[in-house]
């Protein structure tokens, strides 16, 4: 499935009018098929008015009490696989204030307890020193300073044991030169360090091995249930298990 950022918004509404014809075509009120579904009526009326977007769960058992086509189910399923996909763009978290973002990264770290992380060109912000943080800021709009506290702040969660972190780094992540020679030093100390706790695994992909995926954005898997890959112009979310799934596949064969 190609995935256009303009075009996640637009699923959810399609979803809703796609379930909400169906129902109707089928000759089901509201309340019959909230029976079959084993849902509340005004759960099934808000996803047929994209007031709430139904999980993929749902939108199986709605189909299924419609008896809907083979072919239906595809393509109604393929919408629903959008609509659970969230779009996040750079410069709307940059009006937002990036800092924000850092307390939306933070409460889903603290909510997870297996983190993994893909980094093919740069070190993400737990792993990273003071200096490699301010540096990787440096092109952001306004006052970077409460940014990099709020990344600094979020760095503590490394050192809860009961969870497990993951991160899978290229050679060319680790060698990028962001910062001057003796600051890379000091980043590269880190690493070492944090790679000695029992509860952080940290792989280096050195340059010229040969890997069965060819160039990848740099992503993360928040237990089974969240992946969020990065673009250059923003940040795709996928809810969706079985995508979550294939983002977890990738960092097994790699």
């Amino acid at each position: 499935m190609t995935l256009e950022p303009e075009g996640l918004g637009q699923s959810k509404a399609d979803l809703a009018a796609a379930l909400r014809k169906i129902r109707k075509r089928a000759g089901l009120s509201g309340d019959r098929l909230a029976m079959r579904c084993a849902m509340s009526q005004s759960k099934i009326s808000k996803i047929e008015t994209g007031r709430i977007t139904p999980s993929l769960v749902d939108v199986e058992r709605i189909l299924y009490a419609l008896d809907a086509s083979p072919q239906l189910v595809s393509d109604v399923m393929a919408l629903a696989r959008m609509a659970n996909t969230e779009w996040q763009d750079k410069r709307s978290s940059w009006r937002r204030g990036l800092e924000k973002r850092q307390a939306e990264l933070a409460a889903l770290e603290k909510d997870s307890t297996e983190l993994r992380y893909f980094l093919p060109s740069m070190i993400t912000g737990l792993l990273a020193t003071p200096d490699y943080i301010r540096a990787s800021l440096s092109h952001s709009p306004g006052d970077i300073s409460r940014t990099v506290t709020k990344k600094l702040e979020r760095q503590a969660v490394l050192y809860e044991q009961s969870k497990k972190f993951i991160f899978l780094l290229t050679e060319q992540a680790v060698r990028w030169n962001i910062v001057p020679a003796a600051a890379t030093m000091v980043q590269l100390d880190r690493l070492s360090t944090l790679s000695r706790l029992p509860h952080v695994t940290l792989g280096v992909i050195p340059l010229g091995a040969q890997i069965p995926r060819g160039p990848l954005n740099t992503f993360t898997i928040y237990d089974n249930r969240l992946a969020t890959a990065e673009i250059f112009t923003g940040r795709i979310i996928f809810q969706d298990p079985r995508d979550v799934e294939q983002y977890r596949k990738i960092l097994t064969c790699t």
